[in-house]
């Protein structure tokens, strides 16, 4: 192992970039059975001092934010200013705009950033307290942006059950197990990744046999064929998925849209009972299969329309 580039290897945030905070609130406290939080406008330009592309900007945003046992969810409803979060709603549509670590010197971790060919793309101040943030461009070799926070005092990301002993997850849990991207060549990706948290590269993994895997995509069986890696973090496993040529929601997935975050995975019991509910829900089946070595299963369930992501379900069988 390394030094890691921002000084630790908590990936402690996934950032959400949505067009209605309001409903996305509502569904993801509901989704993670967590405490409900208000939303809030970020401070004009002379509390927040935006910069964007090296250039000052209006830019203001709703946030709320949602603590899990694990990593904080943020979701963000930009304004029509110019900013990283407008560019992304813009071009890219909803989704995860940026992974987070906190770092102790903003100046100091930006300039390590910067040699490893990492530019700020926006920085700006916290509104409730006295801190900074910056966006670095990190989308070529990561896939998505890093945020870097500094912050005087520690940020709250302690989760808090909700004062409502009924509320429960959706999913039976509010831990998610994976953040999941979709990429085109799994050795560079995992050179970057590795090389930002000073790990060690693990091995890659090729997709087991069809009898195995037995993959049904859009309802028909597929070969599936893929490679793929799992980095593991203190609070979340990174697992970086290169499709091969059969059909697969991979495939689909980097064909459509490119590069990038494909789904996070929730870990359930009892995955056919929690498929079904999600289904009648109005959120369909999109790809079933089993692991590559036979011990567990997954399904990916079609939640963009609500979550800005597809969610996986993933059951492990027992021994």
């Amino acid at each position: 192992m390394t030094e890691p580039l921002l000084g630790n290897r908590n990936i402690n945030q996934l950032a959400f970039v949505v067009k209605d905070i309001e409903a996305a609130n509502l569904a993801f406290t509901k989704l993670l059975g967590i405490k409900m939080t208000d939303p809030f406008l970020t401070g004009d330009s002379t509390v927040s001092k935006v910069t964007f592309r090296g250039v000052p900007t209006e830019a203001r945003s709703k946030l709320a934010f949602l603590n899990t046992p694990t990593v904080q969810f943020e979701l963000i409803e930009p304004d029509k200013n110019p900013g990283t979060m407008r560019e992304f709603l813009d071009e890219v549509g909803e989704g995860i705009h940026h992974i987070a670590f906190d770092v102790d010197s903003i100046q100091k971790k930006l300039l390590i950033m910067e040699k490893s060919g990492y530019p700020a793309l926006q920085t700006g101040e916290f509104t409730s307290s006295d801190g900074r943030y910056v966006y670095v461009d990190t989308l070529d070799d990561h896939k998505t942006l890093v945020e870097l926070l500094e912050s005087e005092e520690t940020r709250k990301t302690a989760w808090e059950k909700p004062e409502d002993a009924s509320v429960q997850p959706l999913l039976g849990t509010n831990k998610v197990e994976q953040l999941a991207l979709v990429v085109k060549d799994l050795d560079a990706a995992a050179d970057a990744y590795c090389k930002l948290l000073g790990i060690e590269k693990p091995p890659i993994i090729h997709s087991g046999s069809t009898e195995i895997t037995n993959v049904i995509y859009k309802g028909k069986p597929t070969e599936g064929k893929s490679t793929y890696m799992f980095i593991d973090t203190p609070f979340i496993q990174i697992e970086l998925i290169e499709p091969g040529e059969s059909p697969s929601t991979w495939k689909d997935h980097l064909e459509t849209y490119g590069e990038g975050v494909h789904h996070i995975s929730f870990v359930v019991k009892d995955m056919e009972a929690k498929m079904k509910m999600l289904e009648e829900m109005g959120y369909p089946v999109i790809q079933t299969g089993n692991f590559f070595n036979g011990k567990g299963r997954y399904a990916y369930m079609d939640t963009t329309s609500t979550y800005k992501v597809i969610i996986e379900l993933l059951e492990r069988f027992d021994g």
